[in-house]
C-alpha cells in the first residue's frame, strides 16, 4: 500500500497506482440496485440479451462510485472530492476486469487542489474516462 500523499508532495504528472477491479454479477447487479437503477439490463440476464447484450452491464452510477473510490483511496482522508466528470465507453460485463489508472494533470495552489485525469479499460477498450478534482484542507 502506498502512503497517502500530502498536497505539498504532489507534482504534475504523478501517477496514481493502477487498480484492477474484477467485474462480477454481484458488483453489476448490486451497484444498480444500490443506486435505485432498476433498468432490467443491469440485473436480468434475459432482459439484457433481449436488448442485444451478451450479459448484464454496469450502470454509470456504479462506475462513478468506483472512480470516486479509486481517487479517494489514493488521496486519503485529508482530501475531499470537489468535482467528478466522466464519460462512458465500452460496457463493463461480468467476467471481465476494469483497470483504472490516472495521473495528476493540474495543481492549483490557490485552492489546494489537484485534478486527476483517469481512465478505466476492460478487454473491449475504454470503459470510462474523465477528470476528478480533489481539494486538501
Amino acid at each position: 500500500m502506498q502512503p497517502t500523499p500530502s498536497f505539498e508532495g504532489i507534482a504534475l504528472g504523478d501517477e496514481l497506482p493502477p487498480l484492477s477491479l474484477p467485474i462480477t454479477v454481484a458488483l453489476v447487479a448490486g451497484g444498480a440496485i444500490a443506486t435505485r437503477d432498476y433498468f432490467p439490463g443491469h440485473h436480468d440476464l434475459e432482459a439484457a440479451r433481449a436488448l442485444g447484450s451478451p450479459h448484464i452491464f454496469m450502470n454509470i452510477l456504479t462506475t462513478n462510485g468506483l472512480v470516486q473510490r479509486y481517487v479517494e483511496q489514493w488521496a486519503g482522508p485529508a482530501a475531499r472530492l470537489a468535482s467528478l466528470k466522466i464519460k462512458l465507453g465500452a460496457p463493463n460485463y461480468p467476467g471481465d476486469v476494469m483497470r483504472l489508472s490516472g495521473s495528476v494533470s493540474d495543481k492549483r495552489e490557490a485552492d489546494r487542489s489537484v485534478e486527476i485525469t483517469l481512465k478505466g479499460a476492460n478487454s473491449m477498450g475504454s470503459h470510462v474516462s474523465g477528470t476528478v478534482r480533489v481539494r486538501w484542507a
